[in-house]
């Protein structure tokens, strides 16, 4: 698995953090995510999968 972000288009809603905090952060001043493992484990492979599918921006991309 390979993950990338847009960041621009990021709305800093933070489902991705809830979801996935070890693979997503939020930056402190304005809440736009940072991408912590481009390349999770395999246990955290659901955990992103579902991150990306409900993210309201769309701005991460899963890559099997």
């Amino acid at each position: 698995m390979n993950i990338t972000l847009d960041a621009d288009k990021c709305c800093a809603a933070g489902q991705c953090v809830l979801i996935a905090p070890e693979v997503f952060d939020q930056r402190d001043e304005d809440g736009i995510v940072v991408l912590l493992d481009a390349a999770p484990p395999a246990d955290q492979h659901d955990a992103v999968r579902e991150a990306a599918a409900i993210c309201p921006a769309a701005v991460i991309k899963v890559d099997e």
